[in-house]
């Protein structure tokens, strides 16, 4: 649905604004958000006629026209204004940096999240739940007794690294040591392995093992923090699907001033002496110092560095094994079925109000590695039982070839395979310095103008 209290205004010629910024995805938004309450005057433009862009949340109907042209939804899925699928399968962790922007900003007001119910993972043909406290831990099927003391060992090693205290490190370095060294010295097998590496620290492949270990102890971390804060899992998700995000976003811009314009066709990047100027859009012409858009309206300044393919399931049913859950993400490690990347399974349903009562929906993704993307996902879609209606979707992944210091073009990344937002995170901040040369400081919260005091 549209963002209630944006006022659709027209171009004026010769309009001068600080910060342009094309495609209303939930990068773009964080940033207009965070740009607009520093005081710059910021136009956002859009060639849809819906918010969200590539991470926006479709009704059955624009789901329909999106993927099946021409087709009418079948009435079995129930009233069309119930559904808000996703494009994007992503999950908030709960004490990740994405959390801490939507706490800085207090976009939190305009947003209710609930807890995804669970975290699974899929070992010799079945899944199992991320055991989520010490009593699970216990109990899971996922290792035998020794190799349970093994990861006992290894856990408490991990609370207890002080990067400032040799006591603590028993021998490792983390900064130096590759995730090999840490394994090995703790004698785990390659299922914990998988395990470490993929459920918990959620690497998409196993490049990460010889990397400094570092990056996988911080990845554990988080994980562990986030499970501890809520209990079930460590995801977070918006009620009405994802795209609420960047609506929140777009709402926190335009109280600060920010201007929105969806269903505007851009015709041309306009530039004087190889800097950016303003940007067309039917006949008439706004300027600014500088633009940030995602890949779509940049072509010539980004590279394709892989793809993703997403196959977007309605069930009528929660999958099996799941504990009737309402809402689960599941790992594939990609040495579980000969892969070179997992593939993961995001599911939510009625309960977070993105389809109707008695409706799941799950995507299962993955990282495209053969020219048959959708088989790809196969062992994802094997585990979900009837299906009642999919979508598949292969986008290719961009990111930008220039820092956009030469000629003030700021382009965003394509969102990525990962479950979770913390990359969408690393992004914003990656753009905000590219543009201002500072730090972005998340701490306390924005100062609030309310709707009133306009």
């Amino acid at each position: 649905g549209a963002v209630e209290g944006l006022t659709v205004c027209f171009l004026h010629q010769d309009e001068e604004y600080d910060v342009i910024v094309l495609g209303t995805g939930l990068t773009e938004c964080i940033l207009s958000g965070l740009f607009s309450v520093e005081g710059k005057k910021v136009l956002h433009m859009d060639r849809n006629e819906y918010y969200g862009a590539e991470s926006a949340s479709l009704n059955l109907t624009q789901l329909y026209q999106k993927f099946r042209s021409g087709m009418q939804p079948p009435t079995q899925f129930g009233r069309d204004r119930d559904y808000n699928v996703d494009l994007i399968p992503k999950f908030a962790m709960a004490s990740g940096e994405f959390t801490n922007i939507l706490y800085h900003t207090d976009v939190t007001r305009y947003l209710e999240f609930r807890q995804v119910a669970g975290s699974f993972v899929y070992r010799d043909g079945k899944i199992s739940k991320v055991p989520s406290n010490q009593q699970e831990a216990l109990m899971s099927p996922l290792m035998g007794i020794f190799e349970k003391r093994r990861a006992k060992a290894f856990f408490e090693f991990i609370q207890n690294y002080d990067f400032g205290n040799p006591a603590t490190q028993q021998g490792i370095d983390l900064n130096k040591d590759p995730m090999t060294v840490v394994y090995k010295k703790f004698g785990l097998e390659p299922g914990t392995q998988d395990f470490i590496g993929h459920a918990l620290a959620l690497h998409l492949d196993d490049s990460y093992m010889t990397q400094p270990a570092k990056e996988t102890y911080e990845r554990i971390c988080l994980y562990m923090n986030s499970m501890v804060r809520y209990g079930k899992s460590p995801y977070i998700y918006p009620m009405y699907g994802l795209g609420e995000l960047p609506q929140g976003f777009a709402r926190l811009s335009a109280i600060y001033g920010g201007t929105y314009m969806l269903k505007k066709p851009i015709e041309e990047i306009v530039y004087e002496n190889g800097k950016f100027a303003g940007v067309k859009s039917e006949g008439e012409v706004a300027k600014a110092k500088l633009v940030i858009g995602d890949p779509s309206y940049f072509s010539d300044k980004v590279r394709k560095v892989g793809s993703v393919v997403r196959v977007i399931c309605i069930l009528s049913h929660p999958i099996p094994n799941t504990g009737d859950a309402d809402s689960c993400q599941i790992v594939i490690p990609q040495n579980q079925v000969n892969r070179k990347h997992d593939i993961y399974i995001a599911s939510v349903s009625g309960a977070h109000s993105v389809c109707a009562k008695g409706f799941w929906t799950a995507i299962v993704s993955t990282v495209v590695e053969t020219d048959t993307p959708e088989r790809e996902c196969e062992a994802g879609v094997a585990l979900l039982g009837p299906v009642a209606e999919r979508f598949v979707s292969v986008q290719d992944l961009f990111e930008p070839v220039a820092d956009g210091a030469a000629d003030q073009v700021f382009v965003t990344r394509s969102y990525d395979a990962t479950s979770h937002f913390e990359t969408v995170s690393r992004d914003v901040m990656d753009v905000y310095r590219r543009v201002t040369g500072n730090e972005l400081k998340v701490e306390g919260k924005v100062k609030r103008m309310d709707e009133e005091e306009q």
